[in-house]
């Protein structure tokens, strides 16, 4: 199960935002006019664990264009954050989704840093890490996700991954025979860097401007060459100091 966010009918009245926050106790964040513009609540954290970015742009013919885009953990599907847990805080569930289990997380942080979209994040009161669990508790019931269910124009759209891709699909040709040649898919394929993402995007510019990476890569992959270079150079070590003292034995 995973999310289809189509940011092409987002009008950034926040009510996921709103959703997220009431369905799940999350704290409030701050209310603070930042100056960058009319977003208040600025990127996803504990605190946030949707996000609705409003991007102003100047248009070459001096139009002024809002894109909007409600942001969140992308549940991927090769989930670097799983990898380091040390405690198994975080889990994959039955619905292919990753949840922190706040309850054992003991706070390491090892999470963070892995996350190749930089949406794990810490809280300042306890230590631990928090993100979007995909309303883990809500499907259980067979029920969609509170910011899903709140979104008044289906840009959060939640189901199946295989129906949701099909839909992107012909959503994605549907706008390109309109003539927005910037759209495009944004996680929505099984082979990139991180195996796919369970929340993907319809975008209309390019994931930077979203301030997205442009080609995520599991921070792990890398792991298991690396660990192998570990063990062969401890090795070299222990080789060479067993060399060193049968040679001075020999000596004597």
């Amino acid at each position: 199960m995973g999310f289809f966010t189509d940011t092409s009918v987002c009008i950034g009245c926040k009510a996921c935002e709103v959703a997220c926050k009431e369905w799940n106790a999350v704290p409030e964040d701050g209310l603070d006019f930042t100056g960058m513009s009319m977003d208040n609540t600025v990127g996803l954290g504990a605190d946030t664990w949707r996000h609705v970015a409003f991007i102003e742009q100047r248009r070459p013919a001096g139009e002024m264009r809002w894109l909007m885009s409600s942001d969140v953990c992308k549940h991927c599907t090769h989930a670097a954050c799983l990898d380091v847990c040390p405690t198994g805080a975080l889990f994959r569930t039955e619905f292919d989704t990753v949840v922190v289990q706040e309850d054992i997380c003991n706070g390491c942080g090892y999470c963070i840093p892995a996350c190749p979209y930089g949406v794990i994040d810490q809280r300042k009161e306890d230590g631990r890490a928090w993100k979007c669990t995909l309303c883990y508790d809500r499907l259980g019931d067979g029920m969609e996700p509170a910011c899903a269910k709140a979104c008044p124009t289906d840009s959060i759209q939640f189901g199946p991954l295989d129906e949701l891709r099909e839909r992107a699909d012909a959503r994605l040709a549907d706008l390109l025979d309109d003539g927005v040649d910037e759209a495009r898919l944004y996680g929505r394929d099984p082979d990139d860097g991180v195996g796919g993402d369970g929340a993907f995007f319809l975008l209309l510019d390019e994931p930077e401007v979203y301030g997205l990476p442009p080609d995520p890569v599991v921070t792990t992959r890398d792991l298991p060459s690396m660990w192998r270079h570990v063990g062969l150079a401890a090795l070299g070590l222990v080789g060479g100091a067993v060399a060193a003292f049968l040679g001075r034995g020999a000596r004597r």
